[in-house]
């Protein structure tokens, strides 16, 4: 039976959207406050505020700001010319977290400060090597580097190899729309299915570690993948988490083509900088005791 579905699904052609893509734009997430109700920039605008994003000096002093020794973030425009990635509401603002969430949020900070380096499980998710929640991988947003997706499809699965901590998604198609574990995830749990040339991933079932941007576990993304051009895969994703925004909102991406391979993200290799974090905070408790 398995043989035979495979099959099924090698004999059914779907769009072709593997590759390596990347999503390293300037373009912010949410619109600037003071574009108002500009949605797009014109051609002449888009230049100036590339401009303007190139020049934007590192902090002094700073060899872990300077863009040229660690950030790799991008400097182009999306080739849509948007001012902002959300594109609903049509503000471009991300909605505000209910109050409920903000309590969360304002909870988990102050009990950050009690014990902030008690051990590796006080340190961030992305410090730890476990997943980046800021930047992705679920949906998937540009980050400060490291802002390519490799995406292989073969019978029955879409993969989504990420660059940024290395992480994983294995997509199965089968159509299905809610959870089918009462496993909680990292990442979710995925499924896929096709609307057309259109690739639909439903993804729920988080953890309530995962928030991103304030979410909790009842956090559901759709995300939607269009090959639109040869070098262009228009990414678009809609957040949904009534328990932690006002309302769902969406936003766009059109992620473009990567020239190369790409390099595996050895997170923990030669990472000195969490245990070097709590012999600190050990010698810091041990210089306030004298």
């Amino acid at each position: 039976m398995i043989a035979f579905l495979l099959f099924l699904a090698a004999a059914q052609p779907v769009p072709d959207i593997q590759g390596t893509w990347t999503n390293g734009f300037a373009t912010p997430l949410e619109r600037p406050r003071d574009l108002g109700d500009k949605a797009f920039y014109t051609d002449a605008e888009a230049t100036a505020f590339e401009k303007q994003v190139s020049e934007r000096p590192a902090p002094a002093n700073d060899p872990v700001a300077d863009p040229e020794i660690w950030w790799e973030r991008g400097t182009k425009a999306v080739s849509s010319r948007r001012t902002s990635m959300v594109i609903d509401p049509p503000d471009g603002r991300v909605p505000p977290l209910t109050p409920a969430a903000q309590k969360r949020m304002a909870d988990a900070r102050a009990e950050t400060r009690k014990h902030p380096d008690s051990g590796p499980e006080d340190r961030s998710l992305m410090e730890r090597c476990i997943v980046s929640p800021a930047a992705g991988p679920v949906p998937m947003l540009p980050g400060p580097y490291n802002n390519n997706y490799q995406i292989v499809q073969t019978p029955g699965y879409v993969i989504i190899v990420i660059e940024m901590i290395h992480d994983v998604r294995i997509i199965p198609i089968d159509g299905a729309t809610h959870p089918q574990s009462g496993v909680r995830q990292w990442l979710g749990e995925s499924h896929g299915h096709w609307e057309g040339d259109t690739l639909v991933v439903d993804t729920t079932n988080f953890t309530d570690r995962t928030r991103f941007r304030g979410s909790d576990e009842n956090l559901h993304v759709t995300e939607r993948f269009t090959r639109t051009a040869p070098n262009t895969l228009l990414y678009k994703f809609t957040i949904d988490d009534p328990t932690a925004f006002t309302k769902p909102w969406t936003a766009e991406i059109p992620m473009m083509t990567s020239d190369g391979a790409m390099y595996e993200f050895a997170c923990h290799e030669g990472n000195v900088a969490l245990a070097n974090m709590l012999n600190t905070a050990r010698l810091a408790e041990k210089a306030a005791k004298k």
